[in-house]
């Protein structure tokens, strides 16, 4: 049996790259440096950092230069006049002609309230009113024939005066003739001349015209006491006259309660005060409403604007009439412009419904904010109060 060793394997050593031959007259390491900057430099990594440090540096260069030039608020919003609709009268509703987010007219009707009592109402003093006319033409139609009579009996009464009145003085005339007479026979009785039967007709003559003249004066003074009495259908006159003013007052004041109760009849037909669009209602046809409770919120979409709360430390760059361009959350893609229209004359801290004192005399300053109304001047598409926006003031 062969016990011999055989001899050991050799192992086979891989073999050595052979070395690169550096091109004739290059040291050999710095022409590797030179390949390795030429290749970063040209990398496309390289180029966009280079880009990306370039739009940087023009974003930062274009932000500085708006920050210089506009004042930016992202807290604003769309405002309006929100117009709250009332009743002024007690009633049921009896129609609800519109709906929220409906547009209506100035004068379009909105809302009917039960109004058969109200109109009974003014009736009723329709009624009175015209009662109180026909009284009223009454007593002119008396008073013009009362007129009629006292003028016609003044007329005769005071004719009947003038006659007695002339008639007196005749009489007077004759009676002082025949008291001549009577002293002319007086003497001639005393003479003889004539005789006693002469002298008594003589003084039968001036009894007789004296009883005659009393006669005539008691009628005077009865044709005055006529003539007095007619005076006092004048005087009734008067009265007839003063009871027409006071019914013409009458009728004044029930054309004053006739026109209340109108306005009160026209008050439950509620209608639009402006163009606008309903933004809310709170009643239903058939619900009973109660005077000053509302019944709808509108507002005029054509009159919106935007408050911004700038800080005061901008407030002082800000003018009336710079240019404002507006961002609307709600129309991302659309372009709106307006002009600054007011520049609040207080902060909003004072409007605040709950004050902030500093009783303990822990101080923090907080800077305030000033409302700034912005009226639009370009706005493509409608706006709604509420709605968020961003606002770029130009202080250029």
């Amino acid at each position: 049996m062969d016990q011999s060793v055989p001899p050991p394997v050799a192992k086979t050593m891989p073999a050595s790259p052979a070395p690169v031959s550096p091109a004739i007259g290059t040291p050999p390491r710095q022409r590797l440096r030179t390949t390795g900057r030429l290749g970063f430099v040209r990398s496309p990594r390289f180029i966009a950092i280079v880009v990306v440090l370039l739009a940087a540096l023009a974003y930062g260069g274009r932000e500085l230069h708006l920050r210089l030039t506009h004042v930016y608020e992202y807290d604003a919003r769309v405002t309006a006049d929100i117009v709250t609709v009332s009743s002024r009268a007690d009633g049921w509703i009896v129609e609800l002609a519109v709906r929220e987010g409906m547009k209506v007219e100035a004068g379009q009707v909105l809302v009917k309230i039960d109004d058969r009592v109200a109109k009974l109402k003014v009736d009723g003093l329709k009624a009175q009113i015209e009662g109180i006319r026909v009284e009223r033409a009454r007593l002119r139609a008396e008073r013009k024939l009362d007129q009629n009579q006292a003028d016609a009996a003044m007329r005769t009464r005071t004719s009947s005066v003038t006659v007695r009145e002339k008639a007196l003085a005749a009489l007077r005339a004759d009676l002082d003739f025949a008291k001549l007479e009577l002293e002319r026979g007086r003497t001639l009785f005393a003479s003889r001349v004539i005789n006693e039967r002469q002298l008594q007709v003589a003084q039968a003559a001036v009894t007789k015209l004296e009883i005659q003249i009393l006669q005539l004066q008691a009628e005077h003074e009865q044709a005055e006491g006529s003539l007095g009495e007619a005076r006092v259908g004048h005087d009734r006159l008067g009265v007839i006259d003063a009871q027409i003013e006071a019914l013409t007052h009458q009728v004044a004041v029930l054309a004053a309660q006739l026109h209340q109760q109108q306005v009160d009849v026209e008050d439950r037909t509620i209608k639009s005060p402006i163009p606008a669009v309903i933004d809310r209602t709170f009643t239903l046809p058939g619900e009973y409403v109660a005077a000053g409770q509302r019944i709808l919120l509108l507002h005029n979409p054509d009159e919106v604007w935007i408050e911004a709360n700038i800080k005061e430390t901008q407030v002082g760059r800000l003018k009336i009439g710079q240019p404002v361009h507006v961002t609307v959350d709600a129309y991302p893609r659309e372009w709106f412009e307006g002009r600054v229209a007011r520049i609040g004359s207080a902060t909003t801290a004072r409007f605040a419904l709950l004050p902030t004192p500093n009783p303990s005399g822990n101080f923090t300053k907080i800077t305030q904010r000033v409302p700034v109304k912005i009226d639009m001047v370009k706005m493509p598409k409608p706006l709604t109060p509420g709605m968020m926006v961003e606002v770029e003031i130009d202080i250029r």
